[in-house]
């Protein structure tokens, strides 16, 4: 078996590989998680471009887009707006830490109903905010729920999943990120004309959050977390409804066992075990791939989007539905990822994703460059403005097969079930954590490098790809019990993985 370019001569059966109906319904309702998650995120940007948002929370970013002669790249360079923003990556960092121990003890579908109602008290509490102190409370809480879920799902999808299409069904997350995107970017659109229609926005939040908090409900927990806690007969049950009554369900069922008592017997702190040699591609990937992720610059521009395009000559009606396009060619791309992610491999996509992100961001430079000027005050023409759209948009569909729903995928995938948990919260902190940083210091960045920051990213995209070619084996269709053959027979790590 090719794993990342080299071979894979060891006994990885794949088993379990058939789809079912509960398979299918159950992996969609654990992945509707990521409607909240992709709704904060297009609403967010949206709502710092009404005006009586800002009027009411932010009256300077007004009077400097008042401007005689603004710059373009700074006009909305606020760093209370920003952390009105980035407040809830901080809360979702903790969050996730918190999370490793608690899907370990109460199981991965309790967090995620958790979240759920975090997130939920969290909107309420921005759709009737008076002051910053309240809307910064409310992201807090966002922050919460976000980490919480973002930590169980991908795991839940990964433990749940045939390995034979277990890329397909974890895709399903990011999927449903994007519906939260362009659900929110339309939502902007139909309220940004009215005084009170930041509130609608914000509230509406508390739509996905209920959606995902009632399926989760109706869900089942994962059969490795039903193992993990000691309750074998549940597993049995729940192996039996998504792998199907006429399956037998006793070689799966007596791996995840041996996993658990392999765990148990080690008795260790899951944050001291991850620190092992032998857990060392594990900890690095569950790092690097997250970090990777943000500093494609995607969440920064689906942040950013409305007031990204606003700077570079778009109306404010305009911006919001140059935003939406945006979304939709995203989502689009997450479905191609969806069919081709367990035929061509992980790889694949990171490679094909990653050159023509790389692409897209010099381009956009490029057309920033000449268009504005190194100052940044020369008006963008309207064809100029579509072809930075244009160009934005092939970005975002590179993004959308590869670095979006894979860097979900990955981590939650590559660790054995005693670090799984700790794994996965890692890589969402990390994810979490730079996402803060950026999105911190993009507005501010954007103001002083202007157009370089587009090849700030193209920078870091190069780096990634070179990253993912020499150093992440390939892990499609291996079971999650068997995935220590892929670190074994790979050129690097297989120094620090014990055969």
């Amino acid at each position: 078996m090719a794993v990342g370019g080299f071979a894979v001569d060891g006994p990885v059966i794949v088993l379990y590989g058939k789809i079912t109906v509960s398979v299918v319904i159950t992996c969609m309702v654990a992945a509707s998680s990521g409607l909240i998650f992709g709704y904060d995120i297009g609403i967010s940007g949206g709502v710092t471009t009404m005006v009586p948002f800002l009027h009411k929370f932010f009256p300077s970013v007004l009077r400097k887009a008042a401007g005689a002669k603004t710059n373009i790249y700074c006009m909305y360079d606020s760093q209370v707006l920003t952390a009105f923003t980035s407040s809830l990556y901080l809360a979702g960092l903790a969050s996730s830490l918190v999370a490793s121990r608690l899907t370990a003890a109460l199981g991965r579908r309790n967090i995620m109903v958790l979240g759920g109602c975090t997130f939920l008290a969290g909107a309420a509490i921005n759709a009737g905010a008076a002051n910053i102190a309240m809307l910064i409370l409310g992201r807090i809480l966002l922050g919460f729920g976000v980490g919480f879920t973002n930590q169980a799902t991908p795991v839940y999808l990964s433990e749940v999943a045939p390995p034979k299409w277990r890329g397909a069904f974890n895709t399903g997350f990011q999927f449903f990120i994007g519906i939260g995107v362009v659900a929110a970017n339309c939502i902007n659109f139909g309220t940004a004309k009215h005084s009170w229609g930041w509130r609608v926005s914000l509230g509406l939040a508390m739509v996905p959050a209920a959606i995902m908090t009632i399926g989760a409900l109706l869900i089942s927990d994962t059969p490795s977390s039903l193992v993990e806690r000691g309750k074998i007969d549940q597993a049995r049950k729940s192996l039996l409804k998504v792998r199907g009554t006429d399956t037998d369900v006793d070689t799966e069922l007596s791996e995840l066992v041996k996993s658990s008592e392999v765990a148990k017997a080690a008795n260790q702190e899951p944050f001291v075990t991850i620190l092992e040699r032998q857990y060392r591609p594990h900890l690095v990937m569950s790092i690097a791939i997250p970090f990777f992720q943000q500093v494609t610059g995607i969440n920064i521009i689906a942040f950013y989007a409305p007031v990204l395009f606003q700077s570079v000559g778009f109306g404010s009606d305009s911006a919001l539905i140059a935003a939406i396009i945006l979304g939709l060619v995203n989502l689009g791309s997450i479905l191609v990822s969806t069919v081709v992610v367990d035929r061509y491999g992980r790889r694949f996509l990171f490679l094909i994703g990653g050159i023509q992100m790389f692409i897209c961001q010099v381009g956009v430079a490029i057309v920033l460059g000449i268009t504005t000027g190194v100052s940044g005050t020369k008006h963008i023409s309207k064809g100029d403005a579509i072809l930075v759209l244009t160009l934005m948009c092939l970005y975002a569909a590179g993004f959308g097969w590869s670095w979006g729903p894979l860097s979900w995928l990955i981590p939650s995938e590559i660790f054995p079930m005693k670090i799984r948990p700790t794994g996965q919260s890692i890589s969402v902190a990390v994810n979490f954590g730079v996402t803060f940083i950026l999105s911190q210091t993009f507005l501010t960045m954007l103001c002083h490098f202007k157009f370089g920051t587009f090849l700030f990213y193209a920078g870091w995209i190069v780096t990634m790809t070179i990253f993912v070619a020499l150093f992440l084996p390939e892990t499609k269709g291996i079971p999650l019990d068997s995935m220590y053959a892929v670190w074994e027979k790979h050129w690097f790590w297989r120094r620090f993985v014990k055969a």
